[in-house]
């Protein structure tokens, strides 16, 4: 399901909102596991685990939200998917579930020639260290689990401005850098060019 893409940015709260009224209803039976794909306008979210020392350095205000994961950055450029899915497993796996969409995110990201992979102990889609830099994340992961049903998901970065990784340690990981398709493709790669791929590849790893 589509929420908004540029230039009808979803506001974080709003789309935070409609987040919970579908995981309700999806919980309850009343809808079938949804995906949705949008871009929202630009905004810092803190997962429950992040510390006062990697907020912004500069008092931009953040979004405290009930997910895992650190600190992180939404805004245009980045798909953002919220899939609210029943996870079958017994006991729950929510391990397994951000491994499918780890693997949905690289399979993506390889339409366009970047291969990305995943790092032990960090959660994600990943560059690794080249002459062009280090470790570089492409794709963040943040979830929650209540009712047996997931909420929040992912973010990939298509052509985003990059420079809002200057402002926070991102993802609580100092040692590391960010990345778009866009910049590891050398060639401009929007959300749009993403789309088909996207629907495609979650539907196939996530059923």
């Amino acid at each position: 399901m589509h929420l908004g893409f540029a230039p009808d940015y979803v506001d974080y709260l709003d789309g935070w909102e409609r987040q919970r009224e579908l995981h309700a209803a999806v919980a309850e039976g009343r809808e079938p596991d949804t995906t949705l794909l949008l871009e929202h306008a630009a905004v810092y979210t803190a997962g429950k685990r992040t510390q006062p020392e990697q907020r912004p350095f500069d008092g931009t205000p953040v979004v405290d939200v009930d997910r895992g994961g650190l600190i992180t950055w939404h805004g245009p450029g980045q798909l953002v998917g919220y899939p609210i899915v029943r996870l079958p497993e017994v006991p729950i796996d929510v391990v397994a579930h951000v491994r499918r969409l780890e693997e949905a995110m690289m399979r993506m990201t390889r339409e366009f020639g970047v291969e990305t992979v995943r790092v032990e102990g960090r959660s994600g889609v990943w560059v690794l260290a080249d002459d062009r830099g280090p470790d570089r994340k492409l794709g963040a992961i943040g979830v929650r689990v209540s009712r047996r049903t997931t909420m929040h998901g992912f973010a990939l970065n298509c052509d985003a401005d990059l420079s809002w990784a200057d402002n926070i340690v991102a993802c609580g990981i100092a040692d590391a850098g960010v990345s778009s398709i866009s910049r590891e493709a050398g060639r401009t790669v929007t959300v749009q060019d993403l789309l088909p791929y996207a629907e495609k590849h979650l539907t196939d790893v996530l059923g």
